[in-house]
């Protein structure tokens, strides 16, 4: 990583610096959102046509070193022809979910609220629950997704401290030095720092691959300025 960062950099740099790596990303409008920053906390404001093209953008912000905090305002707006009610919507899910070949048949119950889709059930794996989530993320008139399926493992979590850290040491997206893990239990904690909410979120992917999890409490901290300690 690299230590010569400056680590004063302006609201103004990393307002430019986000709207640069919004650009960057082909798969967002730009000209409809905006990015207001202070104190390294970002907000996003504008609309979008689409929960996929939303979730996106704010992963693009996360990319970007600075970042300390997030606020998402941004709203879906879909044009009028594509307008879908819930009906609709919980039909097409439903649908994304069974033929999602990672998720378990009928392990899903799909709800629908005013384009909010709430998805719970039971699955032994957190990457089945992440592949329901994902299913749906590009389905016309969906605002918003509710990720409360919980995990029930059907293997015992044993070494999973060992095993979690192993893996942070392999991943080249993250200085495992950094990132301590603790197990109680199925129960995993992570502490440290990274540079972006994009590291935290890779060490947080790599504690649930574990087998046995059921919870991950990721406590890393986004703090880029330890860097030049």
């Amino acid at each position: 990583m690299n230590s010569t960062m400056n680590k004063n950099v302006s609201d103004v740099d990393l307002k430019n610096d986000i709207l640069s790596e919004l650009k960057y990303e082909p798969s967002v409008k730009t000209s409809d959102i905006g990015v207001l920053v202070k104190d390294g906390t970002v907000t996003l404001n504008g609309y979008t046509s689409s929960y996929w093209e939303k979730s996106h953008a704010i992963r693009a912000a996360k990319r970007v070193v600075g970042v300390n905090a997030i606020a998402d305002e941004i709203q879906i707006k879909l044009p009028g022809s594509l307008d879908r009610n819930d009906s609709d919507i919980a039909a097409a899910a439903g649908q994304q979910i069974k033929w999602a070949p990672s998720v378990p048949d009928d392990a899903v119950k799909v709800t629908v609220r005013d384009g909010w889709v709430t998805l719970e059930g039971e699955v032994p794996w957190w990457y089945q629950k992440n592949a329901a989530e994902n299913a749906i993320h590009y389905l016309l008139g969906v605002k918003g997704v509710s990720n409360e399926i919980s995990i029930k493992p059907q293997v015992s979590a044993v070494g999973i401290e060992s095993d979690i850290q192993a893996a942070l040491k392999r991943s080249s997206a993250l200085d495992s030095d950094e990132v301590t893990v603790t197990a109680l239990g199925s129960s995993v904690t992570l502490r440290g720092k990274v540079r972006t909410y994009a590291e935290k979120e890779d060490a947080a992917r790599t504690a649930w691959a574990a087998p046995g999890v059921i919870s991950v409490d990721n406590q890393i901290s986004v703090n880029w300025s330890w860097l030049d300690d």
